[in-house]
């Protein structure tokens, strides 16, 4: 695939391709994800960074968003950290924030192997 200036992925616009670009999870939840064990991911962004439907890159196949909400930091509960695949809430929070946001989603996903 391209890369744009930024070094960032260009979109590949041939027919008959779907461009299937990267959310990125911490190691130790590859394998997880790709038992569908685990299903969900807490982020804070400035704003949304996936989009519902979308598709991204895990592993040989691909996760698809099948649910974004914005929740409140009081939402992420211990319960919640553990079903995102991390031992408790402040393991989460530790990988949870992504640059400057402040803005707590909640992201559901499936994982497909055959992307």
């Amino acid at each position: 695939m391209k890369r744009s200036r930024g070094g960032k992925r260009a979109l590949d616009l041939r027919p008959g391709r779907r461009e299937i670009s990267a959310m990125g999870f911490t190691k130790h939840l590859h394998a997880p994800i790709m038992a569908g064990e685990v299903t969900c991911s807490v982020r804070i962004w400035q704003r949304p960074h996936v989009k519902l439907g979308g598709r991204y890159r895990l592993g040989p196949g691909a996760i698809e968003v099948t649910g974004l909400r914005e929740i409140d930091l009081a939402d992420v509960t211990p319960e919640l950290a553990r079903r995102s695949g991390f031992a408790g809430l402040v393991d989460l929070l530790k990988v949870a924030k992504h640059g400057p946001g402040e803005r707590v989603f909640l992201v559901d996903f499936e994982y497909h192997a055959d992307a």
